[in-house]
């Protein structure tokens, strides 16, 4: 298939992308998959069992997706996550505004595309702002900030900042080696840590939500990365992976993909514009939420309770376009994809995030309680 015409490839990236996500909206609304919700139970309840199902997520991705690297099918160095430049400031940053801005909007990236399957007419607000948001971040106003400012503060790992090479570059074992040794461990470590809770192991929806968003991740490299994979673009002679927005392998993320849509329906009938795997992948969440709202007669219309309400989900939207943007991520596409490589990023936005959401909640009370 690599041989194939780009264009030609194009139906199987996005289609892929779609059917992927589609599961992953009907599941993620069965399940009720939330990353908020996961933080929001451990801080105001000290209930663990959603945090459990996403780090179960994490395992299952990063385990899938070390196997297709160790097999050969896909190359994860060639994602955004494992490149050399490390800028922790934007991760930390990034997270942290995310983290709050998920908070104040009622759920990460993907719950806000689940809710909306769902018919809340307050995640649709929260999705137009978040993609206004997360467009400035990347090519607007937002972005002149982002790269002359946080991103100026970075370090340069030359080999990588996947834990992987770096611990290769600093003991000379080889990164095969430590890719398998390292995922077992830590991939070992999280399902061990969610089956450790009887009252886990007791509900099945906390097991089927974490394995199937877990193995969607997986799904998303292999389509992006394998069958999107051209080793020679005709027209530009160089490797190629097609229908992506970042121009590399992708697999599931949120932030950007908003932005996408957003251009792609304002700029219509500019014929150069194509649906991407991003832009597949928001539709498909969506969709998937809604066909099993409808099938279990769950669907409810939802709209905001006053003013404050509506004023905390628009700035919530507004902190989650541009921390995702500026961290490369949300809490699928850093805490679940990006940890899915290895890469250091990727786990210092996920605890960037998960402060940011703690420290918003523990505001809200103290506001309550005052």
């Amino acid at each position: 298939m690599n041989e194939a015409n780009p264009a030609q490839l194009v139906p199987y990236v996005t289609g892929g992308a779609f059917v992927l996500a589609f599961i992953f909206g009907a599941v993620g609304n069965k399940t009720n998959f939330c990353t908020m919700g996961a933080v929001s139970d451990w801080i105001n309840m000290g209930d663990l069992g959603r945090m459990r199902m996403w780090l179960l997520a994490i395992a299952v991705a990063l385990l899938g997706s070390s196997a297709l690297q160790l097999a050969g099918v896909v190359d994860l160095s060639k994602s955004i996550y494992q490149g050399p430049s490390f800028t922790w400031l934007s991760y930390i940053v990034g997270g942290f505004l995310f983290g709050v801005g998920m908070t104040l909007g009622s759920g990460c990236g993907s719950k806000t595309l689940i809710r909306i399957g769902g018919g809340s007419l307050k995640s649709l607000v929260v999705y137009v702002f978040l993609g206004i948001a997360a467009y400035m971040t990347l090519r607007g106003l937002f972005g002149a900030f982002r790269v002359g400012v946080l991103e100026t503060v970075s370090l340069t790992l030359a080999p990588g900042q996947d834990l992987p090479a770096l611990l290769a570059a600093a003991t000379g074992v080889a990164k095969a080696t430590l890719t398998a040794i390292l995922a077992a461990i830590i991939g070992g470590s999280l399902v061990a840590f969610a089956y450790a809770s009887k009252d886990f192991r007791s509900k099945p929806d906390y097991t089927l939500g974490g394995v199937v968003t877990g193995l969607v991740v997986v799904g998303g490299w292999y389509v992006s990365g394998k069958l999107g994979h051209i080793a020679e673009d005709p027209q530009t002679l160089q490797e190629a992976f097609v229908a992506t927005n970042s121009g590399r392998m992708e697999s599931f993320s949120f932030v950007s993909p908003m932005a996408y849509t957003l251009e792609y329906l304002m700029l219509w009938t500019d014929k150069s514009k194509i649906v991407t795997y991003g832009i597949a992948s928001a539709l498909g969440v969506s969709s998937g939420s809604a066909a099993y709202a409808l099938a279990t007669r769950s669907f409810r219309w939802e709209g905001f309770r006053d003013a404050e309400d509506t004023a905390n989900h628009i700035v919530g939207g507004i902190l989650m376009g541009f921390g995702g943007i500026t961290a490369l991520g949300c809490t699928v596409g850093q805490a679940i994809t990006g940890i899915s490589t290895l890469a250091l990023g990727s786990i210092v936005t996920f605890v960037a995030i998960v402060a940011g959401s703690a420290a918003a909640m523990k505001y809200q009370y103290w506001r309550l309680s005052s």
